[in-house]
């Protein structure tokens, strides 16, 4: 009778197939439909790819599965499908594999290494539904693959030992550093992986042969399961409005054997191979006899854990250098902050007017939003280094989720670093669709609790990507807080997982009722990071009126609506600094971080107000503070 799947692996290298998906784009099928859905519409085409593999030499087959998920396919109104799905994929590599091939259940990452908001109730879930459907079937194991993160891991191996033995294969998607996006080094990785029972640990897509095979060096020395490899065939290349792949199949064949003698034990390909490939790996390896795995070293292992403990340290707090951070000035004393918009053209000339001016005033730090109401204006980023080589001002830069992906995230992020500015505010930016360019897309590749957290992954030095930097940042990360809302305490909640993600500090939307400073800062007293409340004095009744009804995050009580009604022009501009004051005078009492936002570049408002805060501030006016 043919041995289970780890009795055969145990003895030998088992051949795996090749890419699925790019084996149907070079077959016609575009790129944008659902490819785990041809197991209903076009099994034979399914069938035929599968026969193609077994005939190049291939023992392991995986279901085209990889992305019938709940979740993966709702986007091609599929949901309702997931099963019907995937025991058809099962069912076709049955049939293709014949009496003596295996058959795995592939299922991939639903986050697929994007931080999108899915619960991880709803991860459960869908991992819970796919695997039930693909064991129903009969398959002869479970290969968990293009993993980025251990948490997203753990969560589907979780629910794969819950109802069964099976043999699982648990593949990250990994480049040449080793890193997962979480953070985690690969030998970390597999020590949590492996004693939560996968039964192989591996590698598969991202990268080709080269940067998998630098991914398994890593583990030289720990590994005491089995290893599984399934390389892209190099980087894609775009030509002639296709996409190509450049590692040829004599050179996997080659790469095949050092896999072999490094403990890999099920060779395949991802992305971009094909039957060529395998039949190369398959003939490279004819009478192959693989070696026993090495014995770890456990003296490996605790290095590993003493420098992933050096990073968890690095988590509790950011090293400082040269002069104090706002968070550390206002342990000590009022710190302001003065909010002055980025213009809407080229002409800098009154923005840096009203930076020399509020640097007079005594502000602590001048901060710039990023496009707010989706609204274009200059880069803060640029605005933020000519304020601080022109006045010396620190600038305080926002930065938001809608305008830029990952990538530009993190070169974004990068830039900042290198020009020195290291104090940010990260937000999620309201949607473009509001804005003054209502075409252009909204990315949001992040919510604002993961762009908290990648950025203090950079004060690691950490890349987004897993990958070390050769340095590490020193961002100072603030979370916005919107206190005009019903039910405050669930608020503070949200804020709370805000705090968690790494946020060092709070500003909050601008408040106009004395008894909600009083509230918030009672609902927030338990919080062990400073908050900056948020303060915008009114220039006009029209303005109030516009703020209040149209704004989102921004309520007036009817009393402040009543005192600036039909107020204009300089009667309206000192109303509304009188306003100002007045809620200084309870804000400076509960708060030591103020946070003044500048109304249409008239900073002369805000400057007035900061001058205040001194005033209170002199006058030891503020028992409590927070």
């Amino acid at each position: 009778m043919r041995p289970d799947l780890r009795q055969a692996w145990g003895n030998k290298v088992l051949i795996g197939d090749g890419a699925m998906g790019t084996f149907l784009y070079q077959k016609g099928f575009p790129v944008g439909i659902s490819y785990e859905e041809l197991n209903l519409t076009s099994p034979e085409v399914i069938g035929d790819v599968h026969r193609q593999y077994i005939e190049a030499g291939a023992q392991i087959l995986e279901s085209n599965t990889f992305s019938a998920n709940y979740d993966k396919l709702s986007k091609y109104g599929l949901e309702s499908k997931v099963d019907e799905i995937n025991r058809a994929g099962v069912r076709i590599a049955r049939e293709a594999a014949g009496k003596d091939g295996y058959v795995v259940g592939a299922i991939g990452s639903i986050r697929g290494g994007k931080r999108n908001n899915i619960s991880t109730d709803e991860l459960k879930r869908h991992f819970e539904q796919q695997i039930h459907s693909l064991l129903s079937e009969g398959v002869d194991g479970i290969v968990l693959e293009t993993f980025y993160d251990v948490e997203e891991m753990l969560l589907a191996l979780s629910q794969v030992r819950k109802v069964s033995d099976m043999p699982v294969i648990s593949q990250f998607a990994v480049e040449d550093i080793a890193r997962t996006l979480d953070g985690h080094t690969m030998t970390e990785a597999f020590r949590i992986v492996s004693q939560e029972g996968a039964d192989v640990f591996g590698f598969n897509c991202r990268t080709g042969p080269n940067g998998i095979l630098r991914a398994l060096e890593t583990l030289q020395g720990v590994k005491t399961l089995p290893a599984s490899v399934f390389p892209n065939a190099g980087i894609a290349d775009y030509v002639d409005g296709e996409y190509r792949y450049g590692a040829s199949p004599e050179y996997f064949g080659k790469m095949a054997v050092q896999f072999a003698d490094m403990g890999a034990r099920i060779i395949g390909g991802c992305c971009g191979t094909t039957p060529a490939h395998i039949a190369e790996i398959s003939s490279a390896l004819t009478n192959y006899i693989p070696s026993p795995l090495p014995e770890p070293s456990m003296e490996d292992v605790d290095r590993d854990r003493i420098v992933l403990h050096e990073h968890l340290e690095q988590e509790q707090g950011i090293e400082q250098s040269g002069e104090p951070t706002l968070v550390d000035l206002v342990k000590e004393r009022h710190t302001v902050i003065v909010e002055l918009d980025p213009p809407r053209d080229l002409d800098i000339t009154k923005f840096m007017k009203g930076a020399e001016t509020l640097k007079r005033a005594g502000v602590d730090a001048l901060t710039m939003a990023d496009n707010s109401l989706a609204v274009t204006r200059m880069s803060n980023m640029a605005l933020g280094h000519l304020v601080h080589s022109r006045t010396g001002l620190r600038p305080l830069i926002h930065i938001a989720c809608r305008d830029r992906n990952l990538i530009g995230t993190q070169s974004h992020m990068m830039g900042f670093d290198a020009l020195g500015i290291d104090h940010v505010l990260a937000v999620t930016g309201d949607p473009a669709r509001f804005g003054d360019l209502p075409g252009s897309s909204s990315v949001y590749d992040l919510t604002s609790f993961e762009i908290i957290r990648m950025i203090k992954q950079l004060n690691e030095g950490v890349a987004f990507s897993g990958k070390p930097l050769k340095q590490k940042a020193k961002f100072v990360v603030g979370a916005a807080f919107n206190p005009n809302v019903r039910h405050l305490d669930k608020a503070v909640q949200r804020l709370e997982k805000k705090i968690a993600s790494g946020a060092d500090y709070v500003m909050t939307q601008p408040v106009y009722d004395p008894e909600l400073i009083v509230k918030l800062r009672e609902a927030t007293k338990h919080l062990d990071i400073p908050i900056f409340i948020g303060i915008m004095p009114l220039a006009s009744g029209r303005n109030a009126e516009y703020l209040h009804n149209e704004v989102p995050g921004i309520q007036l009580s009817d009393e402040v609506r009543e005192r600036m009604a039909g107020l204009e022009g300089e009667e309206g501009r000192s109303m509304g600094v009188k306003i100002g004051k007045e809620l200084l005078d309870v804000a400076a009492e509960h708060f030591k971080g103020i946070y003044l936002m500048t109304p249409f570049m008239f900073y002369e408002m805000t400057a007035q107000l900061t001058e205040y805060v001194w005033e209170l501030s002199n006058r030891r006016l503020s028992p409590l503070f927070h």
